[in-house]
């Protein structure tokens, strides 16, 4: 459960995102590039105590916030990247009202719909494509290892890309979608993996490599690049 709060540093408002968490052994200040600035309490710590450390912590958050890249919506005319390239969503009008789409061709997401349904359909369009390509490239690479894959699912996880159940259902971000082909593989590579290896063992990375190339860079661009991928939309 989560609850508001404000710090004011200097005349600049800061909306922190308080919540509580019985795992959390400390607490944490966090900035997150969706929820903006974060204050995790752990168990037996008081709120009172923990607005305390936030503010004296207050010109490092400002500062930290500051250099968050801005948001951008899905509508007309914002340069979004699909698979690693750039394009440029644009608004036109439906040949029928009631048939609306997205494709994309030559650098764009040519929306045909209402302007005001732009977000909601390229919304939509990422993640039914996110959908397909993870699917497929899952199954695919879970051939490769004579793994099962139960099901596919893709969400807008914070914190992960993607993840493994030991029922064999694997989830991923739709965001990938947005990432380089190279990465979005590494990332399915890895969850496939652990389809055979609950784990991050030798015998677990060697699956992996078995998948796919330049695990280490992959890994650097999510970590350099993938919090960018969450201010869009």
């Amino acid at each position: 459960m989560s609850r508001g709060a404000q710090l004011n540093v200097d005349g600049t408002v800061i909306d922190l995102d308080v919540r509580r968490s019985p795992r959390a052994r400390r607490i944490q200040l966090k900035v997150d590039p969706r929820l903006g600035a974060q204050l995790i309490i752990p168990r037996g710590v008081s709120q009172r105590e923990a607005l305390s450390f936030a503010a004296e912590k207050a010109v490092w958050l400002r500062d930290r916030l500051a250099r968050l890249p801005p948001r951008i919506p899905f509508r007309d005319g914002a340069i979004v990247p699909v698979l690693g390239q750039s394009h440029r969503i644009r608004q036109t009008t439906a040949t029928d009202l009631f048939q609306t789409e997205v494709r994309r061709e030559a650098g764009e997401l040519l929306a045909a719909c209402h302007p005001d349904d732009v977000s909601v359909r390229v919304g939509e369009w990422f993640r039914d494509n996110a959908y397909d390509i993870l699917a497929r490239r899952a199954t695919a690479a879970a051939d490769r290892i004579g793994a099962e894959v139960t099901r596919v699912s893709v969400r807008d996880p914070r914190t992960r890309w993607g993840s493994c159940s030991e029922s064999g259902t694997l989830s991923f971000s739709w965001r990938l979608f947005m990432a380089p082909e190279w990465v979005m593989d590494y990332v399915v590579a890895h969850e496939v993996a652990h389809l055979r290896e609950m784990n991050h063992s030798q015998a677990f990375w060697r699956l992996v490599g078995h998948l796919v190339d330049r695990i280490d860079d992959a890994r650097s661009w999510l970590h350099r690049s993938g919090p960018h991928l969450h201010r869009y939309g």
